[in-house]
C-alpha cells in the first residue's frame, strides 16, 4: 500500500493516485515490474482482463469510464448521453432504464424521433413517425379522442379526418358502426319528429341513406304498440262510439284486415255497465234486483249466467227482493213488522237473528202469546192491557204502571199497593161502596169519620158522607144554618198525593 510520499510521487508520472486508485497494490497495474508503457485510459486496463471491464448487459457507449463513474467508488456513477453509443431503446427497454410505457402510442423504437436527451418530457411530434393508427394515440387518454358527443365510428379516425387539420371532415355513412338512431337522435343529427310513429330506432328499417324520403313500410317494424299511431292523429284511432278500452289495438284487432275483430273481455279498462246498458249490449233486465251497475260483482265474462251472489252489491231494502216473489220473504207465521230484514238478520246467516223492538208493529200479545213468545203465565195477573203498560222492552222487572183512568186519580201516594185495592187478581174490581161512584166515597165511604167535618155552627152540624163524596172538594164551615157567610174556608184538604189521609 503507498505511503503518502509514493502517492505525491506517482504524481509526476502524470497519474495521480487519486480516489480507489490509492489503495490499488502497484503490480496490479505494473505487471512484471514494468513501469513504461502503462496505459492511462480507463477502458486499456479496465477491459476485463487487467482490471473488470464492462460486462456483457452494459449498455453500448465509449470506454471512457470517468465520463460516468467516479474514482471514488465503481458504483458511484453520473450519466450522460453523450458517452452513450447505441440507439435510446438499447437501453430505454423498460428493463436497463424506463422504456416506453403501457400507455405509450405506437411508435417506432427511436425515441430520439420525439425526446431529447436534455429533456424526457419535452416532445417535438411528427405524425409520419407514428407506427400505429389514430386512434392508437388518439384514445381520450394518450391524445384527444372522440367527445362523448361523437357519433359511433370504427376508430380509423382517418376515414374522416385528417392530420393537418382535424376539423376537416369527410362523412360518409359507411365509416358509422351503430345503428342510424346514434346520430339521427335530434340532437347530433335531425332524428324522428314528435309525430314520428312509434318505431324501433334502426331507421334503415324504412329509409335508405341515399334518400331519407325514400320509405318502405312494414307493420313489423314497428316497437310501439298500435295506439302510438292509431291515435286518430297520426292514423285511424278508435271512433267516438268506440267502446272503453286499453289502447292496445292488437289485443282485437290485426294488421292484415282492420274489420277482422276478435273480442276479449280482458281488454275492456271501464266497467261492464258502460256497454252492458241496454244500448250498446244487453244490460239489466226490468225484473233485475236493485243493485249498483257493477256487474261483474255478480257475474263472469265466461258465462253470463253463472252468477255468485254478494248482498253488498245490492241497492234496494231487503223486501224489495225478499218479498216472497223474487226471493223468500216474511212467512205467514212471522210477526208483525214494519223493520227491514236486516234490521233484525245478516246476509251471512238467516238464523240465529237479532231483535229489535222498535220495528214491531203488533201488539206486544202478538208475540207474547206463550207459543210465538214468552206469554203471561197462570198465575199473572188478570187484564186486558198490552205488556207495554207495565213491562218495558229494555228490561222485563221491574214492573211499572200508572193509572190512566178517571176512576183511580193520580198515583195516591206511594204508599198505596196494588193489593189494598185489587183484593182479588183482577184488573177489575167492584165498588166498596158503589152508589158513591166514581168519587172517592165509593171506596173510602167506610173511612169517613163526620167529627172533623163541621158543616155550620148556630146549632153545630156536620157533613154527610154523601155531601163529602169528593174528598178532594171543599168544606167550609159557615156561621149558621144559612150557609151564606163562610167562617173557614177549607180547600182539597185531602189530596190523592199525600202520604197521609188526614
Amino acid at each position: 500500500m503507498p505511503d503518502l510520499a509514493e502517492v505525491e510521487e506517482h504524481l509526476k508520472t502524470g497519474f495521480p493516485l487519486e480516489g480507489a486508485h490509492r489503495f490499488v497494490e502497484c503490480e496490479d497495474c505494473h505487471m512484471n515490474g514494468v513501469f513504461e508503457g502503462t496505459p492511462r485510459q480507463c477502458g486499456l486496463c479496465h477491459n476485463g482482463v487487467s482490471a473488470p471491464g464492462k460486462p456483457p448487459d452494459h449498455f453500448l457507449s465509449q470506454n471512457n469510464c470517468s465520463d460516468c463513474h467516479a474514482l471514488q467508488s465503481w458504483t458511484q456513477v453520473r450519466f450522460d448521453h453523450f458517452s452513450a453509443t447505441g440507439t435510446c431503446m438499447s437501453c430505454h427497454d423498460g428493463r436497463r432504464a424506463t422504456g416506453k410505457s403501457p400507455t405509450h402510442i405506437q411508435s417506432s423504437n427511436n425515441c430520439g424521433d420525439c425526446h431529447s436527451t436534455v429533456g424526457w418530457s419535452a416532445v417535438r411530434f411528427d405524425h409520419s413517425g407514428v407506427a400505429g393508427n389514430c386512434v392508437s394515440c388518439h384514445n381520450g387518454t394518450t391524445a384527444q379522442g372522440k367527445s362523448a358527443l361523437h357519433m359511433p365510428t370504427t376508430n380509423i379516425c382517418e376515414d374522416c379526418h385528417r392530420t393537418t387539420s382535424w376539423l376537416i371532415v369527410r362523412f360518409d355513412h359507411a365509416a358509422a358502426t351503430a345503428s342510424c338512431f346514434t346520430c339521427h337522435n335530434g340532437t347530433t343529427a335531425p332524428g324522428k319528429t314528435p309525430t314520428h310513429i312509434a318505431s324501433s330506432n334502426t331507421c334503415d328499417d324504412c329509409h335508405v341513406t341515399s334518400n331519407w324520403a325514400n320509405v318502405s313500410f312494414d307493420h313489423a317494424s314497428v316497437t310501439g304498440n298500435c295506439f302510438s299511431c292509431h291515435n286518430g292523429a297520426t292514423a285511424v284511432g278508435k271512433p267516438a262510439t268506440h267502446m272503453p278500452t286499453t289502447n292496445i289495438c292488437e289485443d282485437c284487432h290485426l294488421t292484415s284486415t282492420w274489420t277482422s275483430i276478435r273480442f276479449d273481455h280482458a281488454a275492456t279498462t271501464a266497467s261492464c255497465f258502460t256497454c252492458h246498458n241496454g244500448t250498446t249490449a244487453a244490460g239489466k233486465h226490468a225484473t233485475h234486483i236493485a243493485s249498483v251497475n257493477m256487474c261483474d260483482d255478480c257475474h263472469v265474462t265466461s258465462s253470463w249466467t253463472n252468477v255468485r251472489f254478494d248482498h253488498g252489491a245490492v241497492t234496494g231494502s231487503c223486501s224489495s227482493c225478499h218479498n216472497g216473489t223474487t226471493a223468500t220473504g216474511k212467512g205467514p207465521l212471522h210477526i208483525a213488522t214494519t223493520g227491514e230484514c236486516d234490521a233484525c238478520h245478516t246476509t251471512l246467516a238467516w238464523i240465529p237473528a237479532t231483535f229489535d223492538h222498535d220495528t214491531i208493529t203488533g201488539s206486544c200479545s202478538s208475540c207474547h202469546n206463550g207459543s210465538t213468545a214468552t206469554g203471561k203465565p197462570p198465575s199473572h195477573f188478570v187484564t186486558s192491557l198490552q205488556c207495554g203498560d207495565c213491562h218495558r222492552t229494555t228490561a222485563w222487572l221491574p214492573i211499572l204502571f200508572s193509572h190512566t183512568s178517571p176512576s183511580y186519580p193520580g198515583d195516591h201516594g206511594s204508599g198505596v199497593g196494588c193489593t189494598d185495592c185489587h183484593t182479588t187478581n183482577s184488573q177489575t174490581i167492584a165498588w166498596q161502596f158503589g152508589a158513591y161512584q166514581p168519587d172517592c166515597a165509593a171506596c173510602h165511604a167506610g173511612d169517613y169519620r163526620s167529627d172533623p167535618h163541621k158543616k155550620h155552627e148556630n146549632p153545630d152540624v156536620r157533613y154527610t158522607v154523601a155531601e163529602l163524596r169528593d174528598c178532594t172538594g171543599s168544606c167550609h164551615i159557615y156561621t149558621d144554618s144559612s150557609l151564606t157567610t163562610i167562617k173557614e174556608r177549607r180547600n182539597s184538604n185531602h189530596r190523592v198525593s199525600d202520604r197521609d189521609w188526614d
